[in-house]
């Protein structure tokens, strides 16, 4: 018999658990308070039976034997709870309200815990304990002296009886406790069990509730949506790329085969040159490879979410290298170019992704500034301690409108469709930024400084320093 889901539920059984031990517990609890209880009771009677053997030895003292056995008869008259029995040497019975010794053998010394029998006030005869002590007085008589602790015995078996009534109703309510708490995790989790089901049947859509509360449910509903966030921003991307590639790679593809084929038509019939043919050829084949070989990085940045291997390196040296060979670049097409690099910083990264992602950069920079203009590559350290590596330019700049989409793959604004490129230098920029736990600023650059010009472009890489 398949039980009830409720009841399969690990709440449920962790409530079942806690239960089981409690109860463990309770019942170690309830054997210590019997046993301590009762020790109590047997400790109080032979400390009365004490007083009253004590009470009697100083009446034999005083008067010996007849007197005793008078004080005797006059207790026994008393309806006191005591039980009496004055023996002879040998044990015999001379005066008391019991007719025999409970203590085996009869003429030791020792104590004894025996049962007796009464009568209840509907004529019933009961049976409950009793506690004695027996002594030998100074003449050999024996003198046995116990009390009935039917009293203490009744107090015991109350408080008890209080106990497990309290401890099954705990109990009791803890199982209940533990179907409001099973219910209530069911409910909570319901949702994100729906929302599970929904992303594998294909719904990318689908966002857990979030209660508002701000209990671990809250956070890993947030959590969860957060993941479903990027995992649709991921496949959004994939989509967007796989269609921006065919569009992109379109054209030069065609223009590849064209020319493929109008090379071979003029090539058989002597009318152009084979290598001319080629070699350009070979360069919109490159072309096609570097537009790959950037998304393929771009894929990996993104799918690892880290740099799989960071070493630590100095920003500094990496950009030397750069300014050097971009600062012969800027001088052939007639551009100013400078360069501030702070020293001493140090950067935990892939230098190579880091170089790639400057190289970018400044490829832009150069690009869209026209002659005469001005690119300035610097590295610093901002005032929160993060490393900036940051190129301004001043050429055209790009708009607010367009600055968020600048960023991603494929992207091109209208002023850039003539310039060589694929769109995908800015979105390996973010990507090498966001793989470092970083991010990518893009700003207005600085203003118009000479007529035509401006107002630029200042595009900053901010990563966490060392």
């Amino acid at each position: 018999m398949r039980l009830p889901a409720l009841v399969r539920t690990t709440p449920f059984r962790l409530t079942l658990l806690f239960m089981a031990l409690f109860a463990t517990a309770a019942a170690a609890l309830l054997a210590y308070i019997y046993l301590a209880t009762a020790g109590e009771v047997t400790r109080r009677a032979d400390q009365d039976v004490g007083r009253e053997i004590s009470s009697l030895q100083a009446i034999y003292a005083r008067a010996g034997v007849t007197g005793l056995n008078q004080g005797l008869v006059e207790r026994t008259s008393d309806e006191r709870r005591f039980l009496y029995l004055l023996m002879s040497p040998e044990a015999k019975p001379i005066t008391g309200n019991i007719a025999m010794t409970p203590v085996d053998p009869p003429g030791s010394e020792a104590k004894a815990i025996f049962r007796i029998s009464a009568t209840d006030p509907d004529g019933g005869v009961t049976h409950h304990r009793a506690y004695g002590r027996q002594v030998r007085l100074g003449g050999g008589e024996l003198l046995f002296v116990g009390a009935d602790i039917a009293e203490g015995d009744g107090y015991v078996v109350r408080t008890v009886r209080a106990l497990w009534g309290a401890g099954v109703l705990i109990i009791l309510l803890g199982m209940a406790g533990g179907f409001m708490v099973s219910r209530n995790v069911s409910r909570s989790l319901a949702g994100l069990k729906a929302v599970v089901a929904s992303v594998e049947a294909g719904d990318l859509k689908a966002r857990a509730p979030v209660r508002g509360v701000n209990d671990e449910y809250d956070d890993l509903a947030r959590g969860l949506n957060a993941m479903l966030d990027r995992v649709e921003r991921l496949m959004g991307g994939l989509r967007h790329a796989g269609d921006a590639i065919a569009h992109d790679l379109r054209s030069p593809l065609t223009r590849l085969r064209s020319r493929l084929e109008a090379a071979l038509i003029e090539v058989e019939g002597g009318r152009a040159d084979a290598t001319e043919s080629l070699s350009q050829a070979l360069a919109d084949t490159d072309g096609v490879l570097t537009t790959f070989n950037a998304v393929l990085a771009i894929s990996r940045l993104q799918a690892a979410g880290q740099i799989p291997n960071p070493q630590t390196f100095d920003p500094s040296e990496l950009c030397a290298g750069l300014a050097e060979l971009y600062g012969a670049l800027c001088e052939d097409r007639d551009l100013e170019f400078s360069a501030e690099l702070s020293k001493g910083l140090r950067v935990r990264g892939d230098r190579d992704f880091v170089g790639q992602a400057m190289a970018n950069l400044l490829d832009n920079a150069v690009k869209y500034t026209p002659p005469g203009g001005a690119v300035m590559l610097r590295v610093r350290k901002r005032s929160s301690g993060d490393v900036e590596f940051s190129v301004t330019d001043t050429g055209p700049g790009v708009p607010d409108e367009d600055r968020e989409r600048i960023v991603e793959r494929f992207v091109r604004l209208e002023n850039s469709r003539s310039l060589p490129g694929s769109g995908l230098g800015l979105s390996l920029v973010r990507a090498v930024a966001e793989a470092h736990g970083g991010r990518l600023d893009i700003d207005e650059g600085p203003g118009v400084v000479k007529a035509g010009f401006g107002p630029g472009l200042r595009t900053a890489l901010i990563l966490p320093a060392v």
